[in-house]
Order: C-alpha cells, then sequence, then structure tokens
C-alpha cells in the first residue's frame, strides 16, 4: 500500500471562527496553530501548506493563570546599540490587545516560508465583529473541551 502524500492544489481551505472570550492563551494558541498548520486533517502533509483560515473574535478577552500578568516578559531587540526591549504582558495587552496571541501562535509554527504563509491566514479581532461575512466561517467546535 502507497503513503498518501497532498498535492497543493488538492487542498481546500475553510475558515473557522473561534471566540476567545474566557479561554486560556496558551491552550487557545496551541489549537489555532494546529489549525493553521493543517494538523487537524486526516491527510497531513508536513511539506505542504494544508491549514485552514482562522478568525479570533473578543481576542481582549483571553485569560491567563497564575502570575504570569505581571511575571511574564516579552522581548526583542532593536537592532541598535543598546537596543534591548522587554515590556510586560499587562502592558503588551494595553497598548495591543491581539498582540500576545499572534505571538504565542508564531511561535507554535515553522519559522520558514512555509509557516509564513500559514501565519497569514490568521485574522485576530478585539471586538465581536469582524470583516469575513462573506467567507460564512464555521463555528470551531473542538475549543468548547477548552477552558
Amino acid at each position: 500500500m502507497k503513503t498518501y502524500s497532498a498535492k497543493p492544489r488538492e487542498v481546500e481551505a475553510k475558515w473557522y471562527i473561534i471566540d476567545a472570550n474566557g479561554k486560556t492563551l496558551g491552550r487557545l494558541a496551541s489549537m489555532i496553530a494546529n489549525i493553521l498548520r493543517g494538523k487537524h486533517k486526516p491527510e497531513y502533509t508536513p511539506h505542504v501548506d494544508m491549514g485552514d483560515f482562522v478568525i479570533v473574535i473578543n481576542a481582549e478577552k483571553i485569560e491567563i493563570t497564575g502570575k504570569k500578568e505581571t511575571d511574564k516578559m516579552y522581548y526583542h531587540h532593536t537592532g541598535y546599540p543598546s537596543g534591548f526591549r522587554s515590556i510586560s504582558y499587562r502592558d503588551l495587552v494595553a497598548k495591543h490587545p491581539t498582540r500576545a496571541l499572534e505571538k504565542a501562535v508564531r511561535g507554535m509554527i515553522p519559522h520558514n516560508t512555509l509557516g509564513d504563509t500559514q501565519f497569514s491566514k490568521l485574522k485576530i479581532y478585539t471586538g465581536p465583529e469582524h470583516p469575513h461575512e462573506a467567507q460564512q466561517p464555521i463555528e470551531y467546535k473542538e475549543l468548547e473541551v477548552i477552558k
């Protein structure tokens, strides 16, 4: 029996909508990363973009556990001398409510051109409204277990 390998032209991308209200950041990010990569499909092939589009609404209502709100830090370097910067989770969410989820999901997908293509299929919005009604997104049901 031959091993099945999906071809890029055979892939059909669906649109899923996820309400992030009350969900935990890491658990939600890992579920989104699996959908973006296509690992939820039985015909998953690692070198092909099998992923679906994901719309996340109510991103400002994501919860985290423990003392991460004050203790969790995000770091980056500007590229200039003395350009090392850090920001706490609380301050990051106050400035950019969607950035924490973007960083969490981006860290869970490949850091190459395939990962860039998969990450571009993620759409995050702070409120309950989104401009993708024409794509007729489906409510993703597997997240009901995650809290």
